[in-house]
């Protein structure tokens, strides 16, 4: 019989500037859209965890919110979350852009990195398939004595290149324990939460710069009828009313397009067929007022 005592699991941390691809790396190695992706900066705002599981071990990833100089409530809140999951985990990846020279935002990172004491630190270079692979060796030495790293993994989260040579190096980072959750288990998020991020998704994915990331998306509710179909309506809330007149759309098309590419979506996560409803509000300054932010979602007891 198998040794049960050897199975081994832990918590990796994943930090990087905004955009690195951190979402796209997680999405990848649990093999279900767990985590949006944008090009618009600071995407991700809550500590998503992915997990990932085989017969010897269970890897907790936390991608956590980009490392940047907050400007607002709602940047302290990411920063703040960012770095305290560095406390909670086993070992860290410092992801970065293999097309972006090292710069400032990657060393103001850089620098909190060097607070964590006795915890192997990756650097993780990603997007290697935007590159010419001489290049690689650049990148490479342009970080190579910023820290004391563990290892150093070249990779294309898109393209899966040395992912896993890499989950392979990380696993022996875990020390021996439980299974922390079931192996057919990919978040420990509730569906709601995922279903707000895949329709804020759309949002960003379709209104690109016009909109910034000031977008937050409340489920109001969420029901299944005597056929399975799943009603739910949710609130985008937006934070100046230009905003709205830009998520709307002239008669109302734009909306309808985010509607219909965020149930495709949501009708996946949950295998169901989905009517979803949707509107939008303006919150003036929502993101530097305390009580919307608990109320959307961002509450100080996550960090």
């Amino acid at each position: 019989m198998e040794d049960k005592s050897a199975f081994r699991s832990g918590f990796i941390a994943i930090v990087g500037r905004p955009n690195v691809g951190k979402s796209t790396f997680l999405n990848y190695v649990v093999g279900e859209k767990i985590a949006i992706m944008s090009d618009v900066p600071q995407t991700t705002r809550n500590k998503i965890q992915g997990i990932y599981t085989t017969d010897q071990e269970q890897i907790v990833f936390i991608d956590t919110p980009g490392i940047h100089k907050a400007h607002n409530k709602l940047g302290d809140y990411m920063v703040q979350s960012a770095m305290s999951s560095l406390n909670e985990v086993d070992a860290v990846m410092f992801m970065v852009n293999a097309d972006q020279r090292r710069g400032a935002g990657d060393d103001f990172i850089i620098n909190r990195l060097k607070q964590i004491k006795d915890k192997p630190i990756y650097l993780v270079i990603n997007k290697i398939d935007l590159i010419h692979p001489d290049q690689v060796f650049e990148v490479v030495e342009s970080y190579k004595d910023a820290l004391d790293w563990k290892e150093v993994f070249p990779i294309s989260a898109t393209q899966g290149n040395n992912v896993n040579e890499l989950l392979n190096s990380l696993k022996e980072e875990l020390p021996e324990g439980p299974q922390y959750y079931p192996e057919d288990q990919v978040t420990d998020h509730p569906e709601r939460f995922i279903i707000s991020e895949l329709i804020r998704e759309k949002v960003l994915q379709l209104t690109r710069q016009e909109v910034p990331h000031s977008v937050a998306v409340l489920i109001e509710s969420m029901k299944s009828d005597e056929n399975d179909l799943v009603h739910i309506q949710a609130t985008i809330i937006v934070d100046r009313p230009t905003q709205k007149g830009i998520i709307i759309g002239k008669g109302g098309k734009m909306l309808k397009e985010i509607g219909s590419r965020a149930r495709l979506d949501i009708e996946h996560l949950l295998g169901n067929r989905v009517y979803l409803e949707l509107w939008v509000k303006v919150s003036e300054g929502w993101r530097d007022k305390q009580g919307m932010l608990q109320s959307y979602g961002y509450r100080k007891d996550d960090y």
